[in-house]
C-alpha cells in the first residue's frame, strides 16, 4: 500500500487561509497585542542570553511562571510585565490604535 503524500503548507498560508473566516480573524486581532508583547520579551531575553531560570531569580519568581508567560498561558499583571521589562532593559509603552 502507498503512502498519500501531504502537502506542507506553511505557517504563514495557513494563517492567510484561516484569516478569511470571520470568526478566527477577529479571535486572532483581539489577541494580537499579546502575541506582540510576549514575541518581544522572549526576543529581548533571548538576544540579552538569558535564561528564563535566570530572569526568573532577577524579578523573583520562579521559571515556571516565566514559561507560562511565554508559552501564552498566564493572565499577567501589568506590574509582572513591567517587571520583566524592566529586567531586559526594555521600555514598556502602551499605544492607542
Amino acid at each position: 500500500m502507498k503512502k498519500k503524500k501531504r502537502a506542507f503548507i506553511s505557517w504563514k498560508g495557513h494563517k492567510a487561509e484561516m484569516m478569511k473566516d470571520p470568526e478566527f480573524k477577529k479571535a486572532y486581532d483581539d489577541l494580537e497585542l499579546e502575541f506582540k508583547l510576549i514575541s518581544a520579551i522572549l526576543d529581548q531575553r533571548i538576544r540579552k542570553g538569558v535564561t528564563q531560570k535566570q530572569l526568573a531569580e532577577k524579578v523573583g519568581t520562579k521559571q515556571s511562571a516565566i514559561a507560562r508567560f511565554e508559552s501564552g498561558n498566564a493572565n499577567p499583571t501589568l506590574a509582572f510585565v513591567k517587571k520583566l521589562s524592566d529586567a531586559l532593559d526594555l521600555k514598556l509603552t502602551i499605544h492607542g490604535k
